[in-house]
């Protein structure tokens, strides 16, 4: 299964960690800290192509993670419909 996370933009859904709202999470300074950190290494993705609202932490094949920002709330992205986040597969 795949989940749409805006822009044209696909990613696996077994590669997805978690899904964060970016007004909630970046009060934290660890959350703060790390996005900064993802950043400075290149490894965030602006999949938003615009103010973004949402991001996903998700596996990647070169790096332990990859930071994808996305245009849609964490809130859509989160219900969009099932299996996607029960892992079962077709």
């Amino acid at each position: 299964m795949y989940l749409y996370i805006g822009q044209n933009e696909l990613l696996r859904a077994e590669s997805v960690i978690g899904i964060f709202d970016l007004d909630h999470c970046t009060v934290d300074k660890r959350t703060r800290e790390y996005l900064r950190r993802a950043e400075a290494e290149g490894l965030v993705v602006d999949a938003a192509g615009q103010l973004p609202r949402s991001f996903v932490v998700c596996t990647h094949p070169y790096h332990p993670q990859i930071v994808r920002l996305c245009p849609l709330s964490a809130r859509a992205l989160a219900a969009r419909p099932e299996p996607w986040t029960s892992g079962n597969e077709p």
